[in-house]
């Protein structure tokens, strides 16, 4: 069988592990598909996704379509002769022209482990939500989003400190060496696909801007939970006095019953402020004010007046 021309699609830095690990391996490259620049940060500043900077650092050419369904797109890949699609967080539902278009059909490095949590935020809801255990899928794609038979799958147990940014680098890491494993015993037909299971599939949708909003009136180790999905970006946030608060790392107290309003500041330890919860405490060990740089808890408290007694609450609309 020839080695496959593969077009790669993908947008985050999960998507770069997987395109490097193709590269390795010696696979044939012959195009990156991604998302445009956008502005980020506090000045705008346009920045390029980082499978563009991958991409262009092997020298291969970049594709970046506003729409990835206009038809002038699918003439631009087409021209690449590509006789495989494989994707790994791109962020568009892709066409069916253009699933259909390569010889060997399109694969997707999926970051849970379907028919569970399909959706655009997988890795975060997996933490949000308290499970015990995630994983990567290597499936084909088709038209239903996340809905192809699989081919394999790892799994991946969730430590209960750790962070989004964290476990996506985890999850990366072990979906570029099941894809790269995979991958000549798909093409050479060794192995089938295994269909999903309707009766298993849940959904888990891109997080809102509620959901970045800490809420005090939840048990602790579900606030701990919501910050830790949320870090490092775009970050779990809440409100003391008139500021808007950041706190990217914090630490249940087991034991420790709050008995204060929920949001209060009951004491400032060694590691930062303690803040009661519903259920339990907290301890806000990494904290970042509006327009500040991000502190440890320690820091943060040595600067800020009368915080013995604050309550840290949600943003009113």
């Amino acid at each position: 069988m020839d080695e496959p021309r593969i077009v790669f699609m993908g947008t985050t830095s999960f998507s770069v592990t997987i395109l490097r690990a193709l590269i390795e391996r010696g696979a044939t490259v012959v195009a990156a598909v991604t998302q445009p620049d956008r502005p980020t940060g506090r000045k705008r500043i346009l920045t390029p996704p980082p499978v563009k900077i991958a991409a262009e650092s092997y020298g291969i050419p970049v594709l970046q379509p506003v729409r990835i369904r206009d038809s002038a797109m699918l003439d631009e890949i087409s021209q690449f002769d590509p006789t495989l699609l494989i994707t790994a967080a791109y962020g568009q539902i892709l066409p069916e022209a253009l699933l259909s278009l390569p010889k060997y059909g399109a694969l997707n490095v999926h970051a849970s482990l379907l028919p569970k949590r399909r959706g655009g935020a997988p890795i975060q809801r997996a933490i949000l939500e308290g499970d015990s255990v995630t994983g990567v899928t290597v499936m084909n794609m088709v038209k239903a989003m996340d809905a192809g038979a699989m081919w394999g799958k790892v799994y991946l147990p969730i430590d209960d400190q750790i962070t989004y940014g964290e476990l996506q680098d985890r999850l990366a890491e072990k979906g570029a060496e099941l894809l790269v494993d995979l991958l000549p015993l798909i093409l050479d037909q060794v192995i089938v696909a295994r269909p999903q299971e309707d009766a298993c599939v849940t959904f888990s949708s891109v997080l809102t801007r509620a959901d970045e909003q800490l809420d005090f009136e939840l048990d602790a180790i579900r606030v701990t939970q919501q910050i830790r999905a949320l870090a490092p970006r775009p970050g779990a946030y809440t409100q003391v006095g008139d500021k808007v608060l950041k706190i990217w790392y914090a630490t249940v107290e087991a034991g420790v019953d709050g008995a204060a309003q929920p949001g209060t500041v009951i004491e400032l330890t060694d590691r930062g402020p303690r803040i009661a919860c519903k259920s339990g405490t907290i301890i806000a060990e990494s904290l970042q004010l509006e327009g500040k740089v991000i502190q440890s808890g320690r820091e943060f408290q040595q600067g800020q007046r009368n915080l013995l007694g604050m309550q840290f609450t949600k943003i009113a609309k």
